[in-house]
């Protein structure tokens, strides 16, 4: 037994060895896999008004009562996001506080667009503290935006016109309609395929806005529907 001793700690520290070179092989497979697969943003549809139209005015009230115009063109120098919800969806229950940060660094002007049971709404405004934040109560703002699935998102510039749309259900893929607006791109799609074509060498790559290209997210986020 004692003169096996020796053998058998060779043995394992080959073993060892073996497994170290796996396990580091493993993880720069891992990091090139990372590199190389450019998940895509938020989800568009092809139903309801188009990137580059005139978003629609809905004349809404919200829960506190007041009336609201939701759509067209704002005063103020802000893009609005409008954001589909529900109580029922609990992917739009995770989105909540992410879109109340984004209301509350006034990166954008955003308005919560509800449906259903009014007691069911006010509590989850109530619960994820949305105070501040426009709740309107408006089935026919999603019927006029042709909104099938939640949570889904709109971005409207200061103008009035629809700049990026789509289902969404992380920080990352509201920050993916921000990226598009911002860029000239209607979607992460369209940058996606306008950057591939570029490296084809097949056409240059043409930035819609070239002031924000800068902007461009490197990676593109990942995306999962609800």
């Amino acid at each position: 037994m004692h003169e096996a001793l020796p053998y058998i700690v060779v043995i394992q520290l080959v073993l060892t060895l073996v497994l170290a070179v796996l396990l580091f092989g493993l993880a720069r497979q891992v990091g090139i896999l990372h590199e190389r697969v450019a998940p895509m943003g938020a989800m568009t549809s092809d139903h309801g008004p188009s990137i580059g139209d005139s978003a629609p005015v809905v004349v809404a009230t919200t829960l506190g009562g007041e009336r609201v115009e939701v759509g067209g063109a704002r005063p103020t120098a802000r893009a609005s996001l409008l954001l589909f919800v529900s109580p029922t969806c609990p992917v739009c229950k995770k989105l909540l506080p992410i879109a109340r940060s984004f209301a509350d660094a006034e990166r954008i002007a955003v308005t919560l667009i509800g449906d259903g049971d009014l007691a069911e709404q006010r509590a989850m405004v109530q619960r994820f503290g949305l105070e501040g934040i426009p709740y309107v109560h408006a089935p026919e703002v999603g019927i006029t935006y042709q909104v099938g699935k939640l949570p889904y998102a709109v971005l409207i510039d200061r103008h009035g016109v629809i700049r990026a749309k789509g289902l969404v259900n992380s920080r990352e893929h509201l920050e993916s309609l921000l990226v598009a607006e911002e860029s000239g791109f209607g979607t992460i799609q369209d940058y996606l395929a306008a950057r591939q074509l570029g490296a084809g060498g097949s056409a240059e790559l043409a930035t819609p806005n070239p002031a924000s290209a800068a902007q461009l997210p490197r990676q593109p986020t990942e995306i999962s529907q609800p």
